[in-house]
């Protein structure tokens, strides 16, 4: 195909040759031959004679596509059908003719089928020269014959115009003819078409009258419309009003093409038309292109670009005016300013073949070689926006090479050919222009002697990433070389494709080669030439550039327009050389003439800019980043805005009353930068002052004045100003009077002097006071007043002819001015009139300081605003301020040490400071200021901002193996540098998988005083991510970025952390504290030993409560009905559920021995979603319980406090696709309450809310609840704990604690809700964590909580607040199911896998007994009321932490 294309091409560039570089031609026929004796081949003519033009065409009908190319030898044509070629040998329809044309029988085009509309191009290739393509035409087939409106029957009068309207589609139009009667209608300058088709009559006659139709032939049977008929009237006796049939309306034209603008009217009497260009009178009469056809429409023949701009029909007859514009917009196809010339050259030089092109809207260009698209590549490069570069040129260049430019009206083409000569031709006469630099040099012919040898010694002195620096010696042949220069060719190592660059002088030994790619190998040689010619090469060396930063080019095709008066829309494509993932885009932009950029962040290849000044230029450029960073800029592309209409009045409005009869009107634009758009000219309204809706409008050109005339005697006229642009009007001046003389006075003279002149001194200024000169019959039109110290004529100043007074500003004390008062008009300044004054003499206040305020005090309203108030001692007692006194108010902070005051003034006696820093400490003063008097600054007060959340996540997250233990990792990491507060802890994410939902991740919650935690019994050889997230009393802040972590492979098999994951399906886990967090190995012989003695102790156990059970249950004293009857009456509004009442629930419960909190929704979702980790079906699935849960839960308490000797640990094993429970500590708390288990409402603290990825106040929580299912007054058995055990281990968390019911005071009416409640343990110290819900403690003694809301109205339930849905069905076991109460700490608005809610078990029996006898015996009323005192201390102590 290569060398197929290099003889393609030769012909077309023959035309450039002849048409526009007659000098080449001379230049290649006088070198035909080389001093050598080799002959230089000349450019051959090849070139289209026609070319294919856009078509319209019927169905049915006939078409030919002409095309013609001339060559020697004679061209073989071909045809392209939407850039396919046609095969015309089997074609029976489409046929070619003996010139190249192409011929279409019987066009088909049906709804489904169009076989023949499209693109065509005609294809001309010479075997030995190579292939041009003509220009695409467009072939398009009219549709089917159909009316979008149809002509209606009418009435006109005489002498008006009337259009009948009959609309086809575009394509139909020069098919439409019309018919009067059946009979066609002759068309002239008063009847004729538009080019919707509708028929305008002007100047209707009686002739005129009848029955019209329209009729579509486009092939066929003709297509008839409705006939219309046309009555023509008599004259209208009386006037009518002036409407508009046919308005014109906007129009896009090409150059070339014609346009009709319509204007027809109707009324009485017959207006007269005329048209108006931009503001101006557009004369038809006489003009080749302009014509106005009968009835006032316009027609314009042959458009050019110059016919751009708006026009306006107005219609006038005498009683009114109407007007109606449109514009006029010009589209011109592809024309070439520079068409490519033909080239030789020799192989590896560089060329560049030059197009330029012009068109509206600007064209884009592409090349073709040869009849195929060039593709841009490291060596096919298109330069200065249109023009095609090739680099390092190899044989196969050859060929015809052809610069196309299309846009939306047309396309266009131009060829040039390129020889290239073997080395020894010299090429013709000097170099041509379109050689580049490089390679321009040393072309001249060689003479006959001795070549120089290789140089040697060739090495690359300087490697950089994208250039090369070579220095070589001299040839042994010649070893000062002075006269010799260098070649050096190089090409990407594997490329054939050789470049050259020369040296600057002769003697020069080395060369720097520019742009190179980074970390690409490139071979060089290095050639001497002397006048001899060139001689040998010298040895291939091979040089690696150094690689780069991997970052993006710049994006290609930047386009930037406008699509408002203040939006800008800009588009590009990805880099070519992204290197890597495009992470986002910046899009940097600037108005012109300023030096401020601005820039916006954009994720995609395009962005609207809004809110850009109308009508003003802008600059954009592109920047686009990767994970290295920004890469290269693109150029910058400059864009205006479109123009709008203007945004500001005219200033300066002036009027001058000329006589009785005119006014002139003066003014100034607008205010620069609110023109929005070239003002094409100023609209003035004016009206009577008496007839404010009687309003006069006269448009002017864009002169600063206008002359009215026409206007009454004696008369008040207002008067006021707009400016106009293509876009319309802008805002009008406001009104402003003046009134006509009544009689025309006279100005032939200057006036007289004025009647009187009066002056007042003050200290700074003169007060002037005047009358008019007595004759008033002498025009006046203002006066000038002089001034100045002992002397008038310093300064002047002039005022309206009705001004009668004027204050001389910005005078010295005590000083001695003259002033002087005249009386002008157009004629001249008449008599002055003197007068003298001495202004006052300039009395200065002592200015002894103030009293400072006093009571400063600072009110901290928020996180960043502190009010600040004071009071003043030199005002009045109620504090008012009744003068021009204003307050300063001064705030810093000592932190860093060298911060500068901020101040504020104010008039108040208080002052509220905005955007400080959270938590910190503030110092704040206040002065005050009258006049020129000030007081020193008042005492400081202090006040310290509340704490927000912290902004900003922990730093410097890293993770380690901890040596020797490659199971566990120490997380370590610094606090937020924006902590806004004091850390109270951190909560570290970790997983597997970074995409997944931030609540499948393993959480592990630290106190803030620490920096590093430890993380066991990780898999080995496994990626791990890992986020930490801050808190302080005010909520959670953000979480650190992801960091990975990849465990080590196993050193070697110890035994020790093993994760039951890891342990296969056999594993059992042992009852000793093997497994603790710590690691602590234990012997399997002590685990045998250890777990027989548990298994003997729980015999007795069970024994024991067996007994004890049986005997509680038959124990019914009066003691203990009493006990009852005291329960009932003390909690009397407590109703149980077999009463089916009860109290409205409390907000949450707390387990007090692991002090977890659970929250829990009003109102749970019937259908829970309760987790995504598969439940055990039976008995063999569940893994039973060990005591290590006890040593876990102790050393997980001591992890917290922070007081084992390593760091603190936990373990992950059993955890995957779990959610962990949140163990938080509380300050310890006397052991009297019991945690109330009733379901309470969400927390709405806005502190609790946070988005994904924190730990939020859940809103979507359920507690699930069970009534007891054993005899009232029966204990718990130990096997019946077991099965209690085994439902906790069903729940998707393996740190449970096994649950356990509990007795309560009243045994006999037993609340289900406090079947599970417990004693307090001891507490935890620690804060807990921001998120989590405020606890609700019930006390132990029959009071009612006061955390428990009033009683809810009889007859509600509590079994529609609390469902009773069991939370795991056992289908293996026999025993009833004990419920674990269960609340999910997640997102907010998520449902999260509930978690179980660790209950501990409840006293033994004599424990309760006694616990009933003390809440009956020792709690009297003055107790109780201590004991609720204390309560409520405790609430408030939890209350403060949780909500924190």
């Amino acid at each position: 195909m290569a060398a197929r294309g290099a003889r393609r091409l030769l012909g077309s560039l023959w035309i450039a040759l002849m048409l526009g570089q007659p000098e080449l031609a001379v230049a290649a026929r006088s070198s035909s031959q080389s001093p050598a004796g080799s002959t230089v081949r000349t450019f051959t003519p090849f070139y289209f004679l026609v070319e294919p033009v856009d078509t319209i065409s019927v169905r049915g009908a006939s078409v030919i596509l002409n095309c013609s190319a001339c060559c020697e030898p004679s061209p073989k044509i071909e045809w392209k059908k939407d850039g396919t070629f046609l095969n015309l040998v089997s074609d029976d329809r489409r046929q070619l003719l003996l010139d190249g044309s192409l011929l279409i029988n019987s066009v088909v085009h049906s709804k489904h089928n169009k076989p023949d509309e499209g693109y065509y191009q005609c294809v001309a290739t010479v075997e030995s020269l190579g292939t041009i393509i003509s220009r695409t035409a467009k072939l398009t087939v009219a549709g089917l014959p159909r009316f979008i409106s149809q002509p209606e029957s009418t009435s006109v009068y005489r002498g008006n115009s009337v259009i009948l309207n009959c609309e086809v589609n575009a394509d139909l139009v020069p098919f439409v003819r019309w018919e009067l009667d059946r009979q066609s209608l002759f068309l002239d300058d008063r009847v004729f078409t538009l080019p919707s088709g509708a028929l305008i009559i002007s100047n209707v006659t009686d002739g005129d009258g009848g029955l019209y139709r329209c009729v579509i032939e486009s092939g066929g049977s003709p297509k008839y419309s409705d006939e219309a008929e046309l009555k023509v009237l008599p004259d209208p006796e009386v006037p009518l009003n002036l409407v508009f049939l046919r308005q014109p309306s906007s129009l896009t034209k090409v150059t070339g093409q014609s346009a009709v603008f319509p204007c027809v009217t109707a009324g009485f009497p017959t207006p007269v038309i005329k048209w108006m260009r931009n503001e101006e009178e557009l004369t038809t009469e006489g003009s080749e292109r302009f014509l106005t056809l009968a009835g006032g429409s316009l027609e314009i023949s042959d458009i050019t670009e110059d016919d751009v701009g708006t026009y306006a029909c107005i219609a006038d007859n005498g009683n009114e005016t109407i007007e109606a514009q449109a514009d006029l917009t010009v589209q011109a196809p592809p024309e070439f300013l520079k068409q490519p010339a033909n080239i030789y050259a020799h192989e590896s030089m560089d060329i560049v073949f030059e197009c330029e092109v012009t068109g509206k809207p600007t064209p884009t260009v592409k090349w073709v070689k040869n009849g195929d698209m060039v593709i841009p590549s490291d060596y096919f490069k298109i330069v200065k926006e249109h023009n095609l570069q090739v680099l390092g040129l190899v044989k196969s260049d050859e060929g015809f090479y052809q610069c196309i430019a299309e846009n939306d009206v047309g396309n266009a083409q131009a060829a040039a050919q390129l020889i290239i000569l073997d080395h020894d031709v010299g090429i013709p006469t000097l170099p041509p222009t379109s050689l580049t630099s490089a390679t321009t040099d040393h072309l001249a012919p060689a003479t006959t002697g001795p070549l120089p040898s290789a140089p040697r010694d060739v090495v690359a002195s300087l490697v950089s990433t994208r250039f090369i620096k070579l220095t070589w010696r001299t040839p042994a042949s010649d070893p000062h070389g002075d006269n010799l220069t260098y070649t050096v060719f190089y090409t990407k190592d594997g490329i054939n494709r050789e470049r050259v660059e020369n040296t600057s002088h002769p003697g020069e030994m080395q060369v720097t080669i520019q742009n190179l790619m980074p970390e690409t190998v490139y071979v060089f040689r290095v050639v001497a030439q002397n006048k001899h010619g060139p001689g040998e090469s010298s040895a291939s060396l091979k040089v690696a550039t150094q690689p780069e930063v991997q970052l993006p080019g710049p994006a290609p095709n930047i386009r930037a327009y406008a699509i408002s008066p203040t939006s800008v829309t800009v588009t590009w494509d990805t880099p070519l050389s992204g290197n890597g993932e495009i992470q986002n885009y910046k899009l940097y932009y600037m108005e012109k003439g300023t030096d401020n950029e601005q820039d916006v962040d954009v994720g995609g290849h395009s962005y609207t800019l809004n809110g850009l000044r109308k009508y003003t230029e802008y600059s954009f450029r592109v920047v686009a980043y990767n994970k290295h960073g920004p890469g290269v800029s693109t150029q910058d592309v400059v864009v205006q805005t479109l123009s709008d209409v203007p945004s500001a009045a005219p200033q300066n409005l002036s009027l001058e009353v000329r006589n009785s009869k005119s006014v002139m009107i003066h003014w100034q634009p607008p205010p620069a930068g609110t023109h929005n758009g070239q003002i094409t000219g100023y609209k003035i309204r004016y009206r009577k002052a008496s007839r404010k809706s009687d309003v006069t409008e006269s448009i002017g050109g864009t002169q600063l004045f206008q002359l009215i005339e026409g206007l009454e005697r004696g008369t008040e006229y207002s008067f006021r100003v707009a400016a106009l642009t293509s876009n319309g009007t802008g805002p009008a001046t406001d009104w402003i009077s003046a009134e006509t003389f009544e009689s025309d006075l006279d100005e032939t003279r200057v006036p007289e002097v004025p009647s009187s002149l009066h002056v007042r001194p003050l200290v700074t200024s003169i007060v002037v006071s005047w009358t008019p000169p007595e004759n008033q019959n002498i025009v006046v039109r203002g006066y000038a007043i002089g001034y100045g110290i002992g002397s008038p004529h310093a300064q002047t100043i002039k005022v309206d002819y009705k001004q009668r007074y004027y204050t001389i500003e910005n005078l010295d004390p005590s000083s001695h001015y003259v002033i002087t008062l005249k009386a002008f008009n157009n004629v001249g300044e008449g008599i002055p009139l003197y007068e003298s004054a001495v202004t006052r003499a300039h009395t200065v206040p002592d200015p002894s300081p103030m009293m400072p305020p006093v009571g400063v005090q600072a009110s901290i309203l928020s996180h960043d605003t502190i009010r600040i108030t004071w009071a003043d001692n030199s005002l009045p007692k109620n504090q008012k301020i009744t003068d021009a006194r204003y307050y300063t108010v001064r705030w810093k902070t000592n932190i860093p040490a060298n911060t500068k005051y901020k101040t504020a003034n104010t008039t108040t006696l208080s002052y509220l400071v905005t955007g400080l820093k959270p938590n910190t400490l503030y110092e704040f003063s206040v002065m005050v200021t009258k006049g020129r008097r000030s007081s020193t600054w008042s005492m400081t007060a202090h006040g310290t901002t509340f704490e927000l959340v912290p902004t900003s996540p922990p730093k410097d997250v890293t993770v380690v193996s901890k040596e020797g233990k490659p199971r566990i990792i120490i997380v370590n990491w610094q606090p937020p540098s924006e902590a806004n507060g004091k850390i109270t802890g951190y909560i570290i994410y970790y997983s597997t998988d970074v995409n997944a939902e931030i609540h499948d991740w393993v959480i592990e919650p630290v106190v803030g005083n620490r920096l590093t935690h430890q993380i066991q019994e990780l898999t080995l050889d496994t990626p791990y991510y890992f986020k930490i997230q801050a808190r302080n009393s005010k909520g959670m802040g953000p979480m650190s970025e992801a960091v990975q972590f990849r465990t080590p492979k196993a050193v070697g098999s110890s035994g020790k952390g093993g994760r039951v994951s890891d342990a296969g399906p056999d594993y059992k886990p042992p009852m000793s504290g093997s497994n603790s967090p710590h690691g602590s190995p234990t012997s399997p012989l002590d685990g045998n030993l250890l777990l027989v003695i548990i298994v003997s102790v729980g015999v007795i156990t069970i024994v024991i409560v067996v007994i004890v059970a049986v005997f509680c249950t038959r124990r019914t004293t009066s003691h203990q009905k009493k006990k009852r009857a005291a329960c009932k009456s003390v909690n009397g509004s407590h109703k149980y559920k077999g009463n089916s009442k009860d109290v409205k629930p409390p907000d949450l419960w707390i387990h007090h021995e692991r002090l977890e909190l659970k929250p829990t929704d009003k109102s749970p979702d019937p259908n829970p979603i309760m987790t995504d980790t598969p439940i055990p079906r039976n008995s063999q699935d569940i893994t039973p319980v060990d005591n290590s849960m006890d040593s876990n839960i102790h050393q997980r308490r001591n992890s917290y406090r922070g007081h084992e000797s390593e760091d603190s640990m936990s373990t992950l094993a059993g955890r995957r696709g779990m959610r962990p429970k949140m163990m938080m500590p509380f300050d310890s708390q006397p052991p009297q309450p019991v945690i109330s288990a009733h379901p309470i409402h969400s927390l709405d603290n806005p502190y609790h809310h946070f988005h994904s990825g924190s730990l939020a106040s859940p809103t979507r929580s359920y507690l699930h609840h069970q009534v007891n299912p054993w005899p009232i007054g029966t204990s718990m058995s130990h096997s019946d704990r077991a099965n209690s055990t085994e439902s906790v281990r069903n729940t998707p968390s393996t740190d449970s604690m096994p649950a356990s019911s509990s007795q309560t005071c009243c045994a006999d009416h037993q609340d289900p809700e406090s079947a599970t409640g417990s004693y307090l343990a001891n507490a935890q110290e620690e804060d807990t964590g921001q998120n989590l819900p405020t606890a609700h403690v019930r006390p132990s003694h029959p009071l009612k909580s006061f955390a428990v809301p009033a009683v809810p109205p009889t007859g509600s339930t509590y079994d529609s607040a609390l469902p009773s849905t069991p939370l795991l069905s056992q289908q293996a076991s026999s025993h009833p199911v004990h419920s674990v109460k269960t609340a999910s700490i997640g997102t907010l608005g998520r449902t999260r896998p509930p978690m179980p809610v660790v209950v501990p078990s409840a006293p033994d029996v004599q424990e309760t007994a006694r616990m009933l006898e003390d809440s009956e015996s020792s709690y009297e009323p003055d107790e109780l009321t201590k004991e609720m005192a204390h309560l409520e201390g405790l609430m408030k102590d939890l209350n403060a932490i949780t909500t924190a």
